[in-house]
C-alpha cells in the first residue's frame, strides 16, 4: 500500500508528488494519457505565465534555474543583485481585462517586507517545460508514474482509499485528485462543485493566416468580443460572448473559427489552415471543500475559471506547496491535530478570490452599449497608484495572507528571502521541505527551545543583511511565516507556534 496516490501527472500533480517525496512518502502518480509529450503542452498552445510567487516556490525547492532553462529564459533577467538589501522595483505588472498598466505606478511603500530574491519577477513558460523539470525531479526522488491509467473508480474507508485505474486496483492511505477541470476523482468522490455559468466561448488555436497583417499583436477588445495574438506565428485566442453555448457542442471547423474571428475583429481575415484548435468557457466553479475523508483535490480539480490573467497554473502550484508537507506529516503521524484541515481553510479563500478576479475581468470585457464607458472608468481607476498597486498585489502571488493569528503583519504571509551575513538565503534553507527558524540574534534561550524540533525545523542563527526589524522568524515548509518576533524572542511563544504546526517536541 502506498502512502499517497495522485491522479494526474500535470504540473500540479508532479509538484505535489515531489513535495510528498521530500517528506518521505511513497507516491504513485496515475496519468490517463499514454504519452508525456503533447502539442497542447508545447509552445505556443501550452504557453503559460508563472507569477513571481510561483517562481519563488520553485526557487525554494531548487528548481527555478531548471524551469528557467527549459523555458528559454535567462536567470539573470529575473534575479536580484546578491549584495542588495532592498528589493528592486517591479519591471512589469499584470493586465486587467486586457488593459495594460504601468509598473512605475506601483507604490513600493505598500510592500515593506519584500527583500531581493532570485525570483523577483514572473516569466513566461510552457506546460511542457514545467512538467519536464518536475518529472525529472519526481523520478529522482523515487516517485513512480504510470501512464495510460485513467481512474475509473474510487472507494474509501477509515483506513485507506482504493483506486481503480487502467484495470488495476491500487490502495493508499490518501488519494489526491490533480486531474484537471473535468476531474474524474472529483466526480467519483462526490465533491460539490458550485459557481457561475459562462458568458463566453473562448477559442485557442494554431493557424496559418492568409493575411496576418490585418490583426495586430496583443490583447484587442472590440465591440463584439476580444482577440489575442502572441508573437508566436499563427497563435490566436478569441472570446465570443455567446453564453458559452458553442463550447464542445459542435466540431471546431476552419469555417466556424474564421466566421467568429471575422465577426470579433471586424475584418475579412482569412484562415488558410487550422492546425490545432480547442474551445473553453469562463465557467467559474469551486468545490465547497478540498478534502473528503482520505480524498483531496488540488489545482483545476478543485477550481476552474477563465484563463484571464494567467492565474490557473499559479493557483494550483500554491495548492500543492501548501498541501504537500501537511499531508506528509499526517501520513507519518507527526502532524498536530487538525493540520490537514488547514489545507481547505487556507487555500479555499485564495481560490475563491481568484474566481472573483476572473469574473470581474469577464464582466468588464463583455460587449454592450455601456461597455466602452465601463472599461474607460475601470482603466482610469486601475491606472492610479492605488489601482495599479492593487493589481500587483492581487496577481503576483507574493502577498496572499493566511489568517494564522499573531500580531506581526508578516505572520501568515510569504516570508521575505532573508539573507544571512555568510550569504545563505532563506531559499537555500527551504530546499529540503523542512521548517526554518531564523534566529538573527543567536539567542541561546531560543536555540535551547528549538532543540526539540530538530527533525522538523532547521535552526539557522546569525545576523541578517537586512532583518526588517525582526529578531526571529519561524517559517513553515511552504515558505509561510508562522511566527515572528520584533523584540527579544520569547521561547515560550516560539514553542507554542512550533507545536501548532509541527506537533510537540521530541522527547
Amino acid at each position: 500500500m502506498r502512502d499517497v496516490v495522485i491522479a494526474g501527472a500535470g504540473p500540479v500533480g508532479l509538484f505535489l508528488a515531489t513535495e510528498l517525496a521530500l517528506g518521505g512518502c511513497s507516491v504513485l502518480v496515475l496519468e490517463r494519457e499514454e504519452e508525456s509529450r503533447s502539442p497542447w503542452a508545447a509552445l505556443p498552445l501550452g504557453l503559460r505565465g508563472l507569477s513571481a510567487g510561483s517562481a519563488e516556490v520553485f526557487d525554494r525547492r531548487g528548481l527555478l534555474e531548471a524551469v528557467l532553462g527549459a523555458s528559454g529564459s535567462e536567470p539573470a533577467r529575473i534575479g536580484a543583485a546578491p549584495d542588495a538589501v532592498e528589493a528592486p522595483a517591479p519591471r512589469g505588472v499584470s493586465h486587467f481585462a486586457g488593459m495594460g498598466l504601468n509598473a512605475a505606478d506601483i507604490d513600493l511603500a505598500a510592500f515593506p517586507f519584500r527583500l531581493p530574491s532570485p525570483a523577483m519577477e514572473g516569466f513566461m513558460t510552457s506546460l511542457e517545460a514545467v512538467t519536464t523539470v518536475l518529472a525529472e525531479r519526481a523520478g529522482g526522488l523515487g516517485v513512480e508514474v504510470r501512464r495510460g491509467a485513467p481512474v475509473t473508480d474510487v472507494t474509501q474507508d477509515d483506513a485507506s482509499v482504493t483506486v481503480t485505474a487502467g484495470g488495476q486496483e491500487y490502495r493508499a492511505r490518501y488519494l489526491v485528485g490533480c486531474d484537471g477541470g473535468r476531474s474524474t476523482v472529483r466526480g467519483l468522490a462526490g465533491f460539490d462543485f458550485v459557481g457561475t455559468e459562462p458568458l463566453f466561448t473562448g477559442y485557442v488555436a494554431r493557424v496559418t493566416f492568409a493575411d496576418p497583417g490585418q490583426l495586430p499583436l496583443g490583447f484587442n477588445l472590440t465591440e463584439n468580443g476580444m482577440y489575442l495574438r502572441t508573437p508566436f506565428e499563427g497563435h490566436v485566442g478569441m472570446m465570443d460572448f455567446d453564453g458559452g453555448t458553442f463550447d464542445r457542442s459542435r466540431p471546431l471547423t476552419r469555417e466556424h473559427l474564421q466566421e467568429v474571428l471575422r465577426r470579433i475583429t471586424g475584418t475579412d481575415v482569412t484562415l488558410a489552415h487550422v492546425h490545432l484548435a480547442s474551445s473553453f468557457t469562463d465557467r467559474a466553479m469551486q468545490t465547497t471543500t478540498y478534502r473528503d475523508g482520505r480524498v483531496l483535490l488540488a489545482g483545476d480539480a478543485a477550481h476552474i475559471h477563465s484563463p484571464l490573467g494567467g492565474q490557473g497554473l499559479n493557483l494550483g502550484i500554491g495548492d500543492a506547496v501548501n498541501l504537500g508537507w501537511k499531508l506528509a506529516a499526517t501520513v507519518h503521524g507527526t502532524a498536530p491535530l487538525g493540520l490537514l484541515d488547514t489545507y481547505t481553510g487556507e487555500r479555499h479563500p485564495v481560490g475563491a478570490a481568484v474566481l472573483d478576479w476572473s469574473r470581474a475581468q469577464v464582466a468588464t470585457m463583455k460587449p454592450g452599449p455601456n461597455a466602452p464607458a465601463l472599461r474607460k472608468l475601470v482603466h482610469e481607476l486601475l491606472s492610479t497608484t492605488d489601482g495599479t498597486t492593487l493589481v500587483h498585489r492581487r496577481t503576483t502571488g507574493l502577498f496572499n495572507r493566511y489568517d494564522l493569528g499573531g500580531t506581526h503583519p508578516l505572520v501568515g504571509g510569504t516570508a521575505p528571502d532573508f539573507r544571512l551575513a555568510d550569504g545563505t538565503r532563506l531559499g537555500d534553507l527551504l530546499r529540503q521541505g523542512r521548517g526554518v527558524l531564523l534566529d538573527f540574534g543567536a539567542d541561546r534561550a531560543l536555540e535551547h527551545a528549538a532543540t526539540g524540533w530538530t527533525d522538523r525545523i532547521h535552526h539557522a542563527a546569525g545576523r541578517a543583511r537586512n532583518d526588517l526589524g525582526l529578531t526571529a522568524v519561524l517559517v513553515r515548509p511552504d515558505g509561510v511565516v508562522a511566527w515572528a518576533s520584533g523584540e527579544a524572542p520569547d521561547p515560550a511563544a516560539f514553542r507554542q507556534a512550533a507545536a501548532r504546526w509541527f506537533a510537540g517536541p521530541q522527547r
